[in-house]
Order: structure tokens, then C-alpha cells, then sequence
């Protein structure tokens, strides 16, 4: 074996309590770094070559402890596959994770990050090799099922429930099909797991999944809204959106979608938004805005009002609605697809006065 394998391989094994957890962030930092759109072709490339390294690298690390690779040149490399695996469910969940922090609705994204850490801190809290399998292929799954169901529609150009069901349906397939087919060829996963525990187990995920998705626990994929904010004016100027709104204090920095909007009667009240969408989709959005009455402690739907979107652009689909005869109190606009599936929550509070004049007023252009 080569000098420069000896260094790396003893410090891999100095350090063998903390690589595995460096080399799951050193995935997502990468990621960070290098991907942009989801519908660019360098994106497309790298995202597929780190599922099918993934999925080689389950293959030879669960065949590893059968003593396939014994003489051959891939012994030398069994124990990098642990760390492979890492890096590669890193890059994977972190292209998820960064594509929708974009979106105005944080926690969605953030529902999906926290899983994919505790999966990663299980599998290194739990010592014994048969839960290490039993996550791995759960970890799998997830990242596949997440990543394809963004990936088809950019291939396919069209996004809906039934595309996100077949993205599915396709991952479950695949990671039935992986786990299967190991499970006959090698002996030692036979003793290390229970064939149908474990399939069940990939099931209950792909079962969870679906019930985030339909809960609105996570924004449709694969739009994602960039911007939404209420104004009180929007004009239009050589392509360009120039919105007029009302800022908060420098010291409530966190409430920047939900503004105290001082209005006069008879005025309009505008709410803008850009929603990003890969190349040549097209989709019908609705702002669904709504009022909280104090009489129901409810809130209300106020008026649907639709627009149709086309993607391709890196800022977003600019759009805006507004309305008039507006109510005091706290409002809301859902940005919604036709499915009823939430992309993001705009948040504002109506304070009429005819006399006060907006505080702080801002200009941003679109």
C-alpha cells in the first residue's frame, strides 16, 4: 500500500470516533459551495453520481464483512466505505435542505434536516452492527425518496401529487430492490437482520413521508417561494418590480415577513411574491388571503386570488395581488399551488388610521 494510504488510513483510525461525522458535514458544506439550481445540467450530474455512489457503496461495505473483496484491489479501500457513505447521505440531504431554504417558510425545511440529523446521530450512538444496518437503509431511503421527488419534475416538466406518488413509488422500488438483493447474496446481513422488519421499517418511512407531505410539513416540490412580503405599492419599471413597503424597527430583524402595516381607508394593500420554479414548468398558484376575526378566533378566507407561473428564472416568478377595504387586525396570504399544498405563509397587521402616516417606508427592487 502506498505511503500517502498508510498516513490517511492511521489518521482515519486516530480519529475514528469523530470521521464519520466530519465527513456527513464535509458532504453538506461541499454542497453548499458548488450547488446552485436544481435544473442546471452540472447539478443534475453531480446529484445522480452521488446517488449511485451511495448506492455502490451500500452494496460493497454490507458485502465487506462476507469476505468478497478478500485479494482483490478493493480490500485495501473497506474501511473507507463507512466514511464514503457519510459523505455521500451528506451531500445528498444537504442538497435537499439548501434548494428549499430558500422558500419564505423556514420550518418545513427544517422538519426534514432535524430527521436527517438524529438519523446520523443514531447511527453513531447505536453501537451494534445491526442497528448501523438498519439506519443505514432507512437513511438511504430517505435521501433517494427526497432527492427524487424534486429531480423527476425537472426531468419531466411537470409537478403535481401524481408526480410526487411516483417519485415514490420509484423510490421505494429501488431501495426494495438494493436491500433484497443483498440480503440473498450475503450471508452475514442474513444473520444481522430480519428481511421483513426491514422492508417494514423502509414502508413506515415511505408512509411518513407521504403524511408530511400531504400535512403541508414540507413545501411542494419542486418550487419554492424566494420572496414574499406586503407592500403598499408595486410598480413596474423597465422589467423590473419596485416595491414599496413599510419596515420594522432595526431590532426586530426576525420579523421581516410580518410588518405592522399602517393603513388609510381606501387604500390598496399589496402583496408580492417570487416563486422559484425550474425551467419550463408551469403552474397555476393562488395568494389566499386571510383575515382573524376576533368575533370566531378563527381565521377567515377573505378572497382566493390565482395567477399562472411560468419558471426558468433565477429571482423567481414575480407576481402580486392586492385588495382594498381592508379590515384592522392580523392578516395572512397563503401562497398555495392548485393542490392546496402551501409554499408560504406572509404574514402582516393592519393598523387603520387615517391620520398616521407609515413609519420607515423601503424600497426593494425585483
Amino acid at each position: 500500500m502506498p505511503a500517502n494510504d498508510n498516513r490517511f488510513l492511521t489518521f482515519i483510525r486516530k480519529h475514528q470516533k469523530y470521521a464519520p461525522i466530519i465527513f456527513f458535514v464535509g458532504g453538506f458544506v461541499w454542497d453548499s459551495l458548488t450547488l446552485g439550481r436544481i435544473d442546471r445540467m452540472y447539478d443534475r450530474i453531480v446529484l445522480c453520481s452521488y446517488l449511485t455512489s451511495l448506492t455502490v457503496c451500500l452494496y460493497l461495505y454490507n458485502l465487506a464483512g462476507d469476505g468478497k473483496w478478500k485479494g482483490k484491489l478493493i480490500e485495501r479501500y473497506e474501511e473507507y466505505f463507512p466514511l464514503a457513505i457519510q459523505f455521500f447521505l451528506g451531500g445528498l440531504s444537504s442538497a435537499y435542505v439548501i434548494y428549499f431554504s430558500r422558500s419564505v417558510s423556514l420550518t418545513k425545511t427544517t422538519a426534514f434536516f432535524v430527521i436527517l440529523v438524529i438519523l446520523l446521530f443514531a447511527n453513531e450512538l447505536l453501537k451494534k452492527r445491526i442497528s448501523n444496518k438498519y439506519l443505514q437503509f432507512s437513511a438511504y431511503f430517505f435521501v433517494n425518496f427526497t432527492f427524487l421527488t424534486f429531480f423527476i419534475p425537472v426531468l419531466i416538466k411537470e409537478m403535481n401529487t401524481s408526480v410526487f406518488m411516483i417519485s415514490g413509488f420509484i423510490s421505494l422500488t429501488i431501495t426494495f430492490a438494493l436491500i433484497i438483493y443483498i440480503y440473498a447474496v450475503s450471508p452475514s446481513t442474513r444473520l444481522e437482520i430480519h428481511l421483513i422488519r426491514m422492508l417494514g421499517l423502509v414502508t413506515g418511512i415511505y408512509l411518513m413521508i407521504n403524511a408530511f407531505y400531504f400535512f403541508n410539513l414540507i413545501p411542494p416540490v419542486p418550487l419554492a417561494l424566494q420572496t414574499g412580503m406586503a407592500a403598499h405599492s408595486i410598480e413596474k419599471e423597465n422589467d423590473n418590480y419596485i416595491v414599496t413597503y413599510e419596515k420594522d424597527a432595526w431590532y426586530k430583524f426576525w420579523r421581516e415577513n410580518r410588518i405592522q402595516y399602517s393603513y388609510h381607508p381606501g387604500d390598496n394593500v399589496f402583496v408580492f411574491s417570487s416563486i422559484f420554479a425550474p425551467s419550463e414548468l408551469e403552474k397555476s398558484i393562488s395568494h389566499r388571503w386571510k383575515w382573524f376575526s376576533p368575533h370566531t378566533n378563527q381565521w377567515e378566507v377573505i378572497e382566493n386570488i390565482d395567477f399562472e407561473i411560468t419558471g426558468g428564472r433565477d429571482g423567481g416568478y414575480r407576481g402580486y395581488t392586492y385588495k382594498s377595504n381592508m379590515m384592522d387586525g392580523d392578516w395572512r396570504v397563503d401562497v398555495i399551488t392548485e393542490e392546496e399544498l402551501v409554499l408560504g405563509v406572509i404574514d402582516f397587521k393592519i393598523e387603520i388610521d387615517s391620520l398616521t402616516q407609515p413609519k420607515r417606508l423601503a424600497k426593494r427592487i425585483f
